[in-house]
């Protein structure tokens, strides 16, 4: 959490893996995400870095897959999320405990005890997601370092 600031580092050490999220909703969350990953590495070095956009579930969405290019600038594995509708909640857990225990066929043997979802991701829209994700992810990636907002 940003409110943290400078106390930031103390977390990070020892950290074996981590998860940066930001909200598909907030612009500037998504800006901050290159600052999240420098502190990071600096502090933590060579460890699994999943990076997730969360409240895919909500209609007026800010940051489209096209404009999330930085996990393919620095080759971090990508999902979109919502905490809401528990759609993809395991993705970025199952991801981080693969690369953890070296082991790319683990799986869980049990699913957590979820809250019910909030709120429901249609299929369609799930659809039009996926969709959207695979197309940005056949895009070639920007030449400049700045991630641009149309």
């Amino acid at each position: 959490q940003e409110k943290f600031g400078g106390l930031r580092d103390g977390y990070y050490i020892h950290g074996q893996c981590a998860i940066i999220m930001f909200d598909v909703t907030a612009r500037l969350t998504y800006k901050n995400v290159p600052t999240w990953h420098r502190d990071l590495c600096r502090v933590c070095e060579n460890i699994p870095i999943v990076l997730c956009g969360n409240k895919v579930d909500v209609k007026n969405r800010q940051v489209k897959a096209k404009q999330v290019t930085f996990h393919r600038k620095k080759n971090l594995q990508y999902y979109e999320i919502s905490a809401k509708s528990n759609y993809n909640f395991e993705k970025p857990f199952l991801y981080l405990a693969r690369k953890l225990a070296g082991d790319p066929n683990l799986h869980f043997v049990e699913s957590p005890a979820l809250a019910p979802p909030e709120v429901q991701i249609d299929l369609a829209a799930q659809q039009q997601h996926e969709a959207e994700l695979a197309a940005a992810a056949s895009q070639p990636l920007p030449d400049d370092d700045d991630d641009v907002f149309d």
